[in-house]
């Protein structure tokens, strides 16, 4: 071996080392127990694991949809995705790739709406726009629709979403 190649050899190997001598990271993901809990405080959802993937399902009323047309259908989603439950999810289980909501009615025969979130999307100060927006649709959006245009317009530029042409056409 002449003196340059073994230079290289050494020095790749200095490189190298260190991230070999690391810990593997945690990829830990929750039981359905364990990320149901984060959601406890709702009772009208359901929540399973599928691999990395965390879906959260919501029956949402067949007349709430009537009632508030396309936007209500569309709304649904971000109600339950961009909240303190995901976000403390996301940061329990570095594992988790994201959290899908999907919304149902008809006693969850229709899909009406789904919104997949991933993990990274967000970053600290997102994350509070992101609640806040949110919250604003939650408390006053009844009364003020222009809160749950916001919200919608904020998931589709930050998930992947996809709406019923029966509920939202």
């Amino acid at each position: 071996m002449n003196r340059r190649t073994m230079i290289d050899v050494l020095a790749m190997s200095l490189i190298l080392s260190p991230l070999a001598c690391e810990e593997s990271a945690d990829l830990s993901v929750p039981t359905e127990s364990e990320a149901g809990a984060h959601y406890a405080s709702s009772s009208d959802l359901s929540v399973r694991v599928s691999g990395n993937v965390v879906e959260v399902t919501v029956e949402q009323p067949l007349r709430q949809v009537r009632r508030g047309g396309s936007l209500w259908a569309k709304v649904g989603p971000y109600i339950y995705l961009f909240t303190d439950e995901t976000q403390s999810l996301l940061r329990a289980y570095p594992g988790v790739s994201g959290v899908r909501v999907i919304t149902r009615t008809d006693g969850g025969r229709n899909e009406v709406a789904r919104a997949f979130l991933h993990r990274d999307s967000l970053n600290e100060l997102t994350w509070r726009r992101a609640r806040n927006i949110a919250g604003r649709a939650r408390t006053g959006g009844t009364q003020r629709p222009v809160l749950l245009e916001q919200l919608v317009k904020w998931g589709q530029d930050h998930t992947e979403f996809g709406y019923n042409e029966d509920f939202v056409g």
